[in-house]
């Protein structure tokens, strides 16, 4: 391997989220800002809820319904 070419490596990198939750890690940069982490992520935290923009969720079950009668037909 060529010597100098691979970045600086940090065993105490510092992982700070907009939440206000801090971890340390492993990492090529110092100190990482990062907006969202498994402490607030809606999936990991509890409080999921389903968003459906503009009723995408009804359209797709409709397509999907339509393509399980036309198999039925068949």
């Amino acid at each position: 391997m060529k010597p100098a070419i691979h970045p600086t490596y940090y065993n105490n990198a510092k992982v700070h989220c907009a939440c206000g939750q801090t971890w340390i890690t492993g990492s090529t940069l110092p100190d990482i800002e990062i907006e969202i982490c498994s402490n607030c992520h809606p999936f990991y935290s509890g409080k999921e809820k389903v968003l459906d923009t503009r009723g995408r969720v009804d359209k797709f079950k409709k397509r999907l319904e339509k393509s399980q009668r036309k198999t039925l037909k068949k």
